[in-house]
């Protein structure tokens, strides 16, 4: 009589569990619930207008969201009570569908100085790939600039035959891009995203020469605006 061997194959499936809401969630779940173990429309529309700022929101606005995170959470939304648990709470608070991040208008006391800001700055902003080897261009500051960066930096170097300056990232194989090129195209887009300050950093390799002939560039090219731009440099600092 032979012997036979038998292998049983199981799936088992494990449910995704979802962090438990924090304190603050819970404190005010149970403010605007009433103490309840679920809070209803009218509940959920006062805590958009005394929370979350929304005061055009109506009871109708409220309704949906708690529509919209009935129908998302549970299979059986349509019967079920429509007022959301904790969970369904914590839930609609952190997703960036129902519940986005504020919007671009800005909020903050800006009349403060520079340096009491943090701000959205570029590194070798005008590479295109990696710091070896890729192409130097005008495009991604473009695109940082668009995106609301508001530090781009230039390294430059002179040019091949030492008459001219490029932007590159130095003693690399990253290939040139002209700086008036770069400096062209952030004054185009510089205020594309927004309208405060602009600060552009130049690494300088030049000799006296070049540095002169930058002088003359950035002054012929950026003197006629009323823009706030603000150029770095190694040594020191000037406005234009």
């Amino acid at each position: 009589m032979g012997t036979y061997r038998m292998c049983g194959c199981f799936i088992r499936k494990f449910k995704i569990i979802e962090a438990a809401p924090p304190p603050d969630v819970i404190a005010a779940f149970e403010k605007y619930a009433e103490g309840g173990p679920q809070m209803t429309a009218e509940q959920l529309h006062r805590f958009l207008v005394d929370v979350q700022g929304q005061g055009g929101a109506k009871v109708s606005d409220a309704e949906e969201i708690l529509l919209q995170v009935l129908q998302k959470r549970h299979h059986m939304a349509k019967f079920r009570k429509h007022a959301l648990i904790l969970d369904d709470f914590h839930h609609y608070l952190f997703s960036a569908d129902l519940n986005p991040p504020i919007d671009n208008k800005v909020h903050h006391d800006m009349t403060a100085p520079l340096s009491h800001y943090f701000i959205y700055t570029g590194h070798n902003s005008y590479l295109t790939g990696n710091q070896l080897s890729s192409d130097c261009s005008d495009v991604p500051i473009i695109k940082a600039l668009k995106r609301g960066v508001r530090v781009v930096e230039l390294d430059l170097w002179p040019n091949s035959t030492k008459d001219d300056v490029d932007v590159l990232h130095g003693r690399t194989l990253t290939a040139p891009v002209e700086l008036i090129k770069c400096l062209k195209s952030i004054k185009e887009h510089a205020f594309s995203a927004s309208e405060y300050p602009v600060v552009i950093t130049l690494e300088d390799h030049l000799t006296p020469k070049l540095q002169a002939k930058v002088a003359q560039v950035l002054d012929s090219l950026y003197s006629s605006l009323s823009f706030n731009l603000l150029f770095m440099l190694e040594n020191g600092i000037t406005f234009g």
